[in-house]
């Protein structure tokens, strides 16, 4: 069990692997996207492939919101 509140159920659409950093694409069940940055070396840990299902776990001191 995780502190943090902030966490969304979803779907792997696409994994971008690049030399260090992996772009990761979540589907959200309201078909909503969201697309998670995080280490190459973690991806290959999970073996994040499509169609996973995922939690994005979103722990953040600041939002920014612009219009």
């Amino acid at each position: 069990m995780l502190s943090a509140r902030n966490q969304l159920r979803g779907t792997v659409k696409t994994i971008v692997l690049g030399e260090v950093m992996a772009e990761v694409a979540i589907e959200l069940s309201t078909g909503e996207m969201i697309t998670s940055v995080i280490t190459r070396g973690s991806a290959e840990n999970l073996d994040l492939k499509p169609e996973d299902t995922v939690t994005a776990v979103i722990k953040a001191t600041e939002v920014l919101v612009e219009k």
